[in-house]
């Protein structure tokens, strides 16, 4: 968009001011707040005790500014809060509490120290009962339809870019900087036709603008473990396309340590619930084969080792490989069940 003002952390105050989200001179520290891969975020401390997120959708992405995607993300992420607002399990997304169309900036309730689940799967740690709830909240919002759906959420270029880190990139010729070992494992698996060939399968799939609407990046380092229950983050990738997507995403996430560490089976029974959760809140509304998630959790094991957003646990070559299997394994002859 053109004309957009970029804010600033000295402007921060009066413009929370202006939107009549804090009182003039209210705001006393402004902070960077999570990551920030994509967007502009920052965590103002007011006065009255309160904080708040907010967060600003630019043309450059903020720790990769050498992609330039349109801003309109930001009014794909809001309209996507907006629809799942009205579940009853709305409690799983993050309040908002102004969407500033023009100058593209979402500010929402500040969830504070929160663990990542990310964290707690990367230690080892029961996950508890936040899977099967984040299980029953995709279920309801892949099972919302209505008129014009896909009209509103034709986030293209962010699905797209995403879409090729995910399927494409990881399984070409690339600069991505791995250990030698891995790098090896990179190097045989580019040249392996039928797995590139079910990842290009997938790619399209994917692509596929029908379906249902989906998070779109249903990762462990965007739920937050908050008292009251998960809260889901970061939908700027929302569109409408595959469910079993993200049902998929979510469950190489749930896994991969543990397959990392070999001590997969305690992660599986997470996965396990999560995906029955799944299936009854779904309730026969939609058919999502597990097959179909299987792949895509294939896929994301596969590019979250080998690929631009490795995790940490893949870095060992033995943890490397084991998850390279899993990934190999499902995406070549994904089970039926879980």
């Amino acid at each position: 968009m053109s004309g957009q003002v970029l804010l600033a952390d000295e402007q921060l105050g009066d413009y929370l001011a202006g939107r009549g989200l804090a009182e003039p001179g209210g705001v006393t520290a402004v902070e960077p707040a999570g990551d920030g891969n994509i967007n502009w975020v920052r965590r103002a401390r007011l006065a009255d005790g309160r904080s708040l997120i907010v967060k600003q959708a630019r043309p450059a992405l903020e720790r990769f500014p050498e992609y330039r995607v349109s801003t309109e993300r930001i009014v794909f992420e809001h309209r996507y809060y907006e629809l799942a607002g009205k579940l009853p399990e709305a409690a799983i997304c993050p309040k908002i509490l102004d969407f500033d169309e023009r100058e593209r900036v979402l500010t929402m309730e500040d969830l504070g120290d929160a663990p990542r689940l990310d964290h707690r799967l990367a230690r080892g740690e029961d996950p508890g009962d936040a899977p099967a709830a984040l299980g029953r909240f995709l279920a309801a919002v892949h099972a919302t339809s209505s008129p014009g759906l896909a009209e509103r959420f034709q986030n293209d270029e962010m699905r797209g870019l995403h879409g090729d880190h995910i399927f494409a990139l990881p399984l070409r010729e690339n600069d991505f900087p791995l250990p030698a070992a891995l790098r090896a494992e990179a190097e045989r698996l580019w040249q392996d036709a039928e797995l590139v060939a079910i990842a290009d399968a997938l790619h399209a799939r994917y692509r596929e603008p029908r379906g249902a609407l989906v998070h779109g990046d249903v990762q462990a380092g965007n739920i937050l473990l908050a008292p009251a229950g998960p809260k889901l983050l970061d939908a700027e990738i929302a569109h409408v396309g595959d469910p079993a997507f993200d049902v998929g995403i979510l469950l190489a996430h749930l896994i991969l340590p543990a397959v990392a560490t070999r001590a997969p089976e305690p992660a599986l029974r997470t996965g396990r619930r999560m995906w029955l959760a799944y299936q009854e809140r779904l309730g026969g509304v939609l058919q999502v084969p597990f097959a179909d998630v299987a792949r895509y959790a294939g896929i994301e094991l596969l590019r979250r080792t080998l690929g631009a957003a490795r995790l940490e646990a893949t870095d060992a070559p033995d943890a490397g490989r084991r998850v390279l299997t899993q990934a190999t394994d499902w995406l070549r002859s994904p089970p039926a069940a879980l």
